[in-house]
């Protein structure tokens, strides 16, 4: 099928990219770069760099004639949203509705939706967190991130579009930028290559749901088949320690370089992991990249790219 991946040549969307051509899929990238690299682009996927706001996009959805849109585009940093939260809402919210009504009105399949499991959540009540957690974001960015799904819900109530929800744990891997609002894989690993000390927030025993991209990427092939008009926590069930991140890159990097220890980040969830469960029964979902395994991949590709 023909597929448009909007912020393909990002992080996680150049992996969705690799994982659709693999598929024997048909795919073009629509990217305006601010975040993204021209060289993720799988060379077997067109690249239209073009911004989702643009005039030109509504062009390439009538030329491309896509039966899936997988919709990665975003402004992704927690911070940013903060200092700026009328440009996170345009892009995030009002992006997400732009790409929801062109694909409604181009006759459109189905959108993929990327979401996000650690901020539309809130302050987690129990956990893991499962999908009837009620939704309270605590930031600009979550809230921005729930936007864009209740766009694709009033879409589909009004014009019918199909859509799948995906809202993911920390994802990590290969192409992560450590630099700006990176993961704390990235930013570590990094660091460490460079013989650099990494600091740690608060006492470092804070636990978030990290996910290796790989499994994301499969994630948003199955969905194409499946999943329709829901949401699903995509995320391993389990809470991984920063400084359990630090001692597993320590050894993966050899590095010999304490830690030294800062306040906690103002607002951050302490502790927070995904219940994955609807996944699996409905998508046929499960992680498969065990997190030592995923940094073994992780630091390998950091050393190769350096």
């Amino acid at each position: 099928m023909r597929i448009m991946v909007t912020g393909g040549a990002g992080f996680i969307g150049s992996h969705i990219v690799e994982a659709y051509l693999a598929e024997g899929h048909e795919v073009c990238v629509l990217d305006n770069l601010a975040t993204g690299r021209r060289a993720n682009v799988h060379r077997d996927a067109r690249l239209y760099e073009i911004d989702i706001h643009a005039r030109e996009t509504e062009r390439l959805f009538e030329e491309f004639h896509p039966e899936v849109v997988n919709h990665h585009a975003a402004q992704a940093s927690v911070k940013v949203s903060s200092g700026d939260p009328v440009h996170d809402l345009e892009v995030n919210g009002g992006g997400t509705a732009r790409i929801a009504q062109l694909a409604a009105r181009q006759g459109v399949r189905k959108v993929i939706y990327a979401s996000s499991g650690g901020t539309v959540y809130g302050e987690p009540q129990s956990l893991p967190v499962t999908e009837s957690h009620p939704i309270a974001p605590m930031s600009n960015y979550g809230l921005s991130k729930y936007t864009g799904e209740l766009y694709l819900e009033l879409t589909h109530r009004t014009a019918g579009l199909d859509y799948t929800t995906l809202r993911y744990g920390n994802a990590y891997g290969p192409r992560q930028d450590p630099h700006g609002e990176a993961g704390v894989v990235a930013i570590f690993t990094g660091l460490m290559l460079r013989g650099e000390q990494c600091t740690i927030d608060g006492d470092g025993e804070q636990k978030k749901d990290y996910l290796y991209v790989g499994d994301i990427a499969r994630a948003n092939v199955l969905a194409l088949t499946a999943g329709s008009c829901e949401a699903y926590n995509v995320g391993t069930g389990e809470g991984t320690t920063v400084n359990t991140i630090f001692s597993t890159l320590n050894r993966a990097t050899a590095n010999a370089i304490e830690p030294r220890y800062g306040p906690p980040r103002p607002g951050d969830v302490r502790n927070f992991w995904l219940d994955s469960a609807k996944a699996g029964r409905e998508l046929g979902w499960a992680p498969r990249v065990s997190f030592d395994e995923g940094i073994t991949l992780t630091v390998a590709w950091f050393q190769a790219n350096r």
